[in-house]
């Protein structure tokens, strides 16, 4: 039975050959794009699961209460380690301190690589069971040692064994290498970390990380909890920690009012929830997840909705067949199990050409996505969950053809009439069309107001001229050493107007702090401000546009002004606020002491973190450590001219050190990466969700111009023109559509003003957007079913009517 089944459904195939193309190619990409949306949310929710221990291990978080808002940070104070450590550790198998992902200088003879790292306590690598390829976990228990990753190791010491060796980091910390790890995959949270160092080793060196030091915020904390407890237990546990040791201490009276309380932060949230609301979890990449998700499951339902309307729309054709096979003794059962069998057939094949597609679409899907993604096809799994992908799509799209088809009356279809005939005969095929377009449509519009957010963040006004202007980070002493002599060889090379030097890179803030007070404060507990060290020079560097005020001269009292943006003007509510008194306690002061600081200038918010949110108070002074050297190039020096004359004075000067330089321009830009990223994928989906449908048009128009033919034979032989058969034929496909639009609209109205909340600084939906969407949805379905519509029209009546 199963034989004359596939025979049957193979012959219908190759004899409806145009449909059958329709059928399959349409399935084809529908399921391509389901299993690349599904690799992709496989690769989110997998994240960070190459972790033995990834239910167990967390971050610990702060929530600090400024000016009535409740802020989270994922940095905690130094103190904490031994607080959680001394009176919590019944909740906790390891407390791992850490510093921050960040650029070192690995230095093996002559070679000198820039490489990402941590330095973190002898307990993570055991803690985020490292994959270790020589050595062991335990390695960081010796202070001057190091582990590498692979790539690390590699990029250092070629072929050879690395163990034992000893490696400079940042030209001046020689360690040995304890140890070799595979490198994290792409899909960890850790996934940039080359090497990790000791914990111990960077304490001894760095004397501003003081165990009293409550209010430098300066560390990452990763806990491990033990069996027996949950997060939940654990951050009930802690919550206080802080704030009961910091509440004794007279000089953290700032601190305390800011009432901080630490919680832990599970690393299955880390980063699928990313985004916080009152220092709860709340939304983060999930939501992309989602979406993805649903815009598969959409397309491929699409692909099946083609299925459904080109099988039901040629169900004529097929009727006396259904009726002599039941008049002959078939059940319906039977006849539903063919049917069903042509279906998985359809979705066989489809499937063979969708791996075919997803195998040469991968690598630019990965780069599209910014993934590592492959094709497992040696896993057990990925099979299994193919033949349930088979089975489900088969159902989906053959369930109404062989539930409609069957449901013919043999007597009457023997008679050459259908029970379904009448006005509503085609409404089902006309609902998925509708349907088909409304998924469409609203993609579309989804599409564009995305990329019309990305333009309107992108026009924002930045406060600082961006174009040639080169940061280079300091990563060694020879650069605070020699900083007045490099800024001097970099003016002589004649590629260079200016340099200066700041604590954080033009395009980032690195610093923020509280502790701020002023005459006339409102607010019990003011927002943190971002403070920020810079030399003389930077104001010409950024080209810093002045509100008010003068910048920063030589005069020594000069170290103890501020310079603020307009942010932190509104803050601060001085009519003039120029020669005003603000004060400032922290860890910055030596003593943790207040200072006054005189106000000298007011310059335009300078947009140095998200071009989506607000600005925060920003505050410019001359002490503390610079960090960054800026480099402002000459508006006739190109940047291929400049390049080599920089890069030898660095040579010269920083020998220790790689030149390494990033443009302010490029990394502003980067920052609408993730936002451009979902734009692409957006607008990937929507255009193949517009050509299935469109294909799917395609073979209705075809069908009906075959349906009506002789009507339209009849029709020219009565003086119809061609536009007016066009015409005709036209306007049921295009009201369909206009119904898609009206649908559409406010779904993806609503949908949008929901995704664009979560930005400060957005744009407005413009009418124009679902004007020119619907116009090109209407334009699209004509130009679809005006080449049938038209061929159709042009037949000669005499080769249609002359025969029944």
């Amino acid at each position: 039975m199963l034989r004359n089944y596939l025979k049957i459904a193979l012959r219908n195939l190759l004899k409806n050959n145009g449909y059958s193309a329709i059928n399959i190619g349409g399935l084809a990409i529908g399921m391509a794009v389901a299993m690349l949306a599904g690799l992709w949310i496989y690769d989110e929710l997998s994240f960070n699961k190459n972790h033995k221990n990834y239910d167990r291990i967390g971050m610990v978080v702060v929530d600090q209460t400024f000016a009535g808002e409740l802020q989270k940070s994922k940095s905690v104070p130094y103190p904490l380690v031994a607080e959680l450590k001394s009176n919590y550790s019944e909740s906790f198998r390891f407390i791992v301190p850490s510093t921050h992902t960040s650029e070192h200088i690995l230095t093996v003879g002559e070679k000198k690589l820039s490489r990402k790292g941590q330095f973190i306590a002898a307990a993570g690598p055991e803690m985020l069971s490292l994959d270790m390829l020589s050595g062991s976990r335990a390695g960081l228990q010796d202070q001057q040692s190091v582990i590498l990753s692979a790539s690390a190791a590699k990029a250092l010491f070629g072929a050879k064994d690395p163990v034992n060796k000893v490696v400079m980091v940042d030209a001046d910390l020689l360690l040995k290498v304890s140890g070799i790890y595979a490198d994290f995959p792409a899909n960890s949270q850790f996934h940039d970390v080359q090497f990790l160092g000791s914990w111990d080793y960077f304490i001894a060196r760095n004397s501003y990380m003081s165990e009293k030091q409550w209010d430098n915020h300066a560390l990452t904390m990763y806990v491990q909890i033990k069996p027996g407890t949950d997060f939940a237990k654990a951050s009930a546990a802690i919550r206080y920690s802080e704030l009961n040791v910091i509440r004794h201490m007279d000089n953290m009276k700032n601190e305390v009012a800011t009432n901080p309380q630490m919680w832990i932060l599970p690393m299955s949230d880390w980063h699928l929830y990313s985004t916080f609301k009152n220092g709860e979890v709340s939304s983060g990449p999930v939501q992309f997840v989602w979406l993805v998700g649903v815009i598969g499951f959409f397309v491929l339902f699409l692909a099946c909705i083609n299925f459904m309307n080109l099988s039901t729309a040629r169900s004529e054709k097929r009727a006396k067949e259904v009726g002599v096979r039941k008049a002959i003794g078939s059940l319906r059962l039977q006849l539903i199990g063919q049917f069903f069998t042509e279906s998985f057939l359809v979705v066989m094949l489809a499937f063979g050409i969708a791996l075919l597609l997803l195998h040469l679409s991968l690598s630019w899907f990965n780069d599209l996505s910014a993934k590592a993604m492959a094709l497992p096809f040696s896993s057990s799994d990925f099979w299994l969950m193919s033949v349930a992908f088979i089975l489900i799509t088969g159902i989906l799209a053959g369930s109404y053809p062989a539930f409609y088809l069957t449901s013919f009356q043999p007597m009457k279809v023997l008679k050459g009439s259908i029970i379904h005939v009448g006005r509503f005969a085609s409404m089902p095929r006309k609902v998925l069309v509708v349907i088909q377009f409304t998924v469409s449509i609203a993609l579309v519009i989804c599409t564009i107001i995305i990329y019309s957010q990305i333009r309107f963040a992108r026009n924002r006004p930045v406060g600082y001229a961006r174009d040639g202007l080169l940061m280079i980070e300091m990563k060694s002493d020879d650069f605070y050493a020699k900083s007045t002599l490099i800024s001097a060889e970099l003016k002589q090379t004649g590629v260079v107007k200016e340099v200066a030097l700041s604590q954080s890179p033009v395009t980032d803030v690195w610093s923020a702090n509280g502790g701020f007070s002023w005459e006339g404060m409102a607010m019990e507990n003011p927002p943190g401000f971002s403070t920020l060290t810079v030399s003389h020079e930077y104001a010409d560097v950024v080209n810093w546009k002045f509100v008010a005020g003068r910048n920063f001269s030589n005069m020594a009292s000069d170290s103890a002004g501020f310079i603020i943006n307009e942010t932190a003007a509104r803050l601060l509510g001085f009519k003039q606020p120029v020669g005003q008194t603000v004060s400032w306690q922290s860890q910055w002061m030596t003593g943790n002491v207040k200072k006054n600081f005189r106000i000298l200038g007011v310059v335009e918010d300078m947009v140095m973190e998200s071009p989506f949110q607000k600005v925060a108070p920003s505050v410019f002074f001359l002490f503390g450590s610079p960090n960054w050297v800026n480099i402002r190039l000459n508006d006739q020096a190109s940047a291929s001219t400049a390049l080599p004359k920089i890069e030898a004075v660095f040579r010269k000067l920083t020998p220790t050190v790689p030149f390494e330089y990033k443009f302010a321009d490029q990394e502003y830009d980067a920052k609408f990466r993730s936002e451009e990223r979902m734009g692409k994928l957006a607008g990937f989906f929507a255009s193949l969700a517009i050509f299935i449908s469109c294909l799917g048009l395609f073979g209705l128009a075809s069908f009906v111009a075959e349906q009506r033919t002789k009507e339209i034979g009849i029709r020219k032989v009565l003086g119809a023109s061609v536009s007016n058969l066009w015409q005709m034929l036209s306007q049921d496909f295009v009201r369909l559509v206009i119904i898609s639009v009206l649908i559409a609209t406010p779904v993806a109205r609503y949908a949008m003003q929901e995704w664009l909340m979560k930005y400060a600084y957005r744009t407005e939906i413009s009418g124009w957007i679902f004007a020119g969407t619907g116009a090109g949805a209407l334009v699209i379905t004509l130009l679809t079913v005006s080449y049938q519509a038209i061929r159709a029209a042009l037949l000669d009546p005499v080769q249609t009517l002359k025969s029944e």
